[in-house]
């Protein structure tokens, strides 16, 4: 601090320095290499975990019908846009099993969403904890994902359940697993990524609805998008340029290991845009949210 022995205050930061390398002290908020924290963000893996299941148990808690909301919601979202498009706009004709079709869309689709919008929130909502403890500031943006997970593999029972009753069980399904796999690779980076963006910028969680609003009916959710651009006589670039949506990529595997039928209209190329989107987007969040590490609590 100034004083009028030493207006530039310098004296008083060698001191402090001094004293911390005397005493073994170090900054907690300066940002290890990043092997380094990886390192660190394994070793919180049941931090991950158990702080996941917290958030799940505490979202229910409330509730008089507690934890069965995690079959109804999503049965219930799935009602409401089958009645909306399959129904009143017509989107179900032409496609069969068209309850499974849209289910594995919506289930597929609100899987990367909510993590997108909850881990938008994950450090501002959690300023407290960053503040009063050191540790790796990516585990919370972890635990929404882990705990949206969660949600997914219920809503992957249901469709289980709804796909066994109408085209009946098959080895396909194995494919899910892979699917699935290659989803939460993406939606952990594309989670860091906006993680970090709403830490710093607030109004994203105002725009996300929008957002992804947009590519919600940009996903081929409520109809086949080939043979939905089959009948419009689209461009064949148009298609190719729109299988590059992840999202539409994701939703086509997980249709192709479970629907025999959409075996006639699926996406060119999917399991590899799936495979070079997950990869990209995990490394880009993981380095992108890392960069920001010891500015995260701040201000």
């Amino acid at each position: 601090m100034p004083t009028a022995a030493d207006p530039t205050g310098q004296t008083g930061l060698t001191d402090a320095a001094a004293l911390a390398r005397r005493y073994g002290l170090s900054r907690s908020s300066v940002r290890p290499p990043f092997g380094e924290y990886l390192q660190e963000l394994w070793s919180r893996r049941q931090f991950v975990v158990s702080y996941a299941a917290a958030r799940t148990y505490a979202m229910y808690a409330g509730a008089r019908l507690g934890s069965i909301w995690q079959v109804l919601t999503p049965l219930l979202n799935a009602a409401v846009y089958y009645l909306a498009f399959g129904v009143l706009l017509g989107t179900k004709n032409g496609i069969d099993n068209y309850v499974a079709f849209l289910l594995s869309g919506i289930f597929v689709f609100t899987f990367t969403q909510r993590c997108m919008t909850e881990g938008s929130r994950s450090l501002a909502l959690n300023l407290s904890l960053i503040r009063t403890l050191h540790f790796p500031r990516a585990t919370l943006p972890l635990a929404y994902v882990l705990n949206e997970l969660n949600q997914m593999l219920v809503s992957l029972g249901i469709l289980f359940v709804v796909v066994g009753f109408t085209d009946g069980p098959a080895w396909r399904w194995l494919l899910v697993v892979p699917a699935m796999l290659l989803q939460v690779m993406f939606n952990v980076g594309i989670t860091l990524v906006f993680a970090r963006i709403g830490t710093f910028v607030s109004d994203i969680t105002q725009l996300l609805p929008f957002i992804t609003r947009t590519w919600l009916y940009a996903s081929g959710i409520f109809f086949s998008l080939p043979a939905k651009l089959d009948e419009v006589d689209a461009p064949a670039w148009v298609i190719k340029v729109l299988a590059l949506n992840p999202i539409s990529a994701y939703i086509d595997i997980v249709r192709r290991a479970l629907l025999s039928e959409h075996e006639a209209n699926q996406l060119p190329h999917a399991w590899t845009i799936a495979i070079v989107w997950s990869f990209v987007m995990l490394a880009a969040g993981f380095l992108y949210f890392w960069q920001a590490e010891d500015r995260y609590g701040r201000g």
